[in-house]
């Protein structure tokens, strides 16, 4: 009699969920929210003046566990600078076939050029559209910002970039960074 009782549970387990309104989402159409934290699609970020942050140092490829990124540095010069300091990353890519979203090349990044978005709708039907270069990985250059290559801001050295005294004239005179503190050393 007791097995008979077991079986009946189970069943009005069944019975209960089988008359609930189903949960449907329209994904497509109405793409839900998506948690603020959330690690998706990589951005090359760029400085208040519109040069790029990364320095084509590799560090981001060497910490990639599943060999996914691909930098290729080369030297600013002073007719056509992209970065401030010596370097920038000339190719830039990551292969989202490879990628497993770690976000051990975000810690590797000594200037925060490499950041990770929100966007996570990278499908394709096409394996070679899915290795991203510098054309989609670039930040897009807001109001203010001038297309690389440009000399850097006058009156500047690298150190004021990799510091954050980029940007706002009071930012820079208050010697006040980007996160509220004052910089230490100035």
């Amino acid at each position: 009699m007791p097995k008979f009782l077991d079986a009946v549970k189970g069943f009005g387990v069944t019975f209960g969920t089988m008359f609930k309104r189903p949960i449907t989402e329209e994904y497509p159409e109405k793409p839900g929210p998506v948690a603020p934290r959330y690690h998706g699609r990589h951005q090359l970020n760029r400085y208040a003046d519109g040069l790029e942050k990364c320095i084509g140092c590799e560090l981001c490829a060497w910490a990639c566990p599943a060999d996914a990124i691909y930098v290729e540095g080369a030297d600013n010069t002073e007719a056509e600078r992209f970065s401030p300091g010596e370097r920038y990353g000339q190719v830039y890519q990551i292969n989202y076939l490879r990628c497993i979203g770690c976000g051990l090349c975000i810690e590797a990044c000594p200037t925060r050029a490499l950041t990770m978005t929100n966007v996570y709708e990278m499908a394709d039907d096409n394996r070679s559209d899915l290795i991203y270069g510098k054309d989609k990985l670039l930040a897009p250059l807001q109001p203010g910002m001038e297309q690389p290559p440009h000399p850097m801001a006058p009156g500047t050295t690298d150190d004021d970039y990799y510091l954050g005294r980029i940007g706002s004239q009071e930012r820079s005179d208050s010697g006040i960074g980007p996160a509220g503190n004052q910089e230490a050393g100035r």
